[in-house]
């Protein structure tokens, strides 16, 4: 880079809103995990899922304002509007479901056996987590296209946003199968795992197409378009496994429509299908949502060969 380039730091990745609402990311990123490495700590299954969430989203964070800062996100092979966008929406679900599931598990109204102060902790650390999901969401917003507005990157319209979502309510539906959800004592049901799976598969394929500005065209038809084949296909795929599950897992015939007594806390098959079922239909709402902003976007050719812009009705 000469002189007439500019300087070789980005003035914006510390002055400007974004900027602010990056550092402020890394402050409460740094905060939550000092806290919990010095006294809140953490255990279990759901510990360590709050744990990794935090860590990953703040090395995440510091790789992104390092290559923004010094401006080598430019030798990079992606559209880095795409990329930093979907990180952001994707750190704030993980911010939110880890602000809810630490102080659910962790955080108590009377002392623990270890004492008040780690409840105090426990607290602090709760709300590092939520001030670190607004900071996240703060970033979202001031990327996401306006109506009427031409934005160079798809992640950052309603429709790509949504693609983030829906990967990762998928992700709970996995995480749900996995815990003894007895997917395959039917085919059925192991139908509806093929369809979660391609839908997932497919949405992930749209999102790193995007990120890695691979938009201009697909085979015989325009990105967008192939965008509008894709999410139908998954409204109708989700459709039919959004009817199948629930009667394959709660009908008399297949199992219960009822919790079973007997069923351990937190280890019940019947839990498992529950949470598949409703996020299934979560996913399902989503990709219908999905499929009603994918007809206002209109692809509006770029210079850039890295990127490519979207203009919302």
């Amino acid at each position: 880079m000469n002189s007439q380039e500019g300087p070789y730091l980005n003035k914006k990745a510390l002055l400007s809103p974004l900027g602010a609402a990056r550092l402020c990311q890394l402050a409460m990123g740094c905060a939550v995990i000092a806290l919990v490495v010095h006294t809140a700590g953490y255990s279990g299954s759901q510990g360590v899922f709050c744990m990794a969430a935090w860590c990953f989203c703040f090395a995440m964070t510091v790789l992104v304002f390092f290559l923004d800062a010094t401006r080598l996100y430019s030798c990079l092979p992606v559209s880095w509007d795409n990329l930093t966008v979907t990180c952001a929406a994707f750190a704030t679900l993980m911010y939110v479901t880890a602000s809810v599931v630490y102080p659910l598990f962790f955080v108590r109204s009377e002392c623990p056996y270890a004492g008040c102060h780690v409840r105090d902790f426990r607290i602090a650390v709760t709300v590092c987590s939520i001030l670190g999901t607004v900071a996240y969401g703060a970033e979202v917003a001031l990327c996401r296209a306006r109506p009427g507005q031409s934005v160079v990157g798809y992640m950052s319209t309603a429709s790509g946003l949504l693609k983030v979502v829906q990967g990762f309510v998928a992700c709970v539906i996995f995480g749900a199968l996995a815990n003894g959800s007895e997917y395959s004592r039917y085919p059925a049901t192991i139908y509806c795992v093929a369809v979660y799976s391609f839908c997932f598969a497919l949405t992930s394929v749209v999102v790193m197409m995007t990120v890695c500005g691979r938009t201009k065209a697909v085979r015989c038809m325009p990105f967008d378009r192939f965008v509008v084949v894709c999410t139908l296909l998954e409204v109708l795929l989700y459709l039919s496994a959004s009817v199948v599950w629930p009667v394959f897992c709660f009908d008399a015939k297949y199992g219960s429509l009822l919790r079973p007594s007997s069923c351990p806390q937190g280890k019940c098959p019947w839990d498992s299908k529950l949470v598949v079922s409703v996020f299934s239909f979560t996913n399902f709402g989503l990709y219908v949502a999905d499929l009603v902003y994918s007809q206002r976007i209109r692809h509006v050719s770029s210079h850039l060969p890295s990127a490519s812009r979207f203009q919302t009705a």
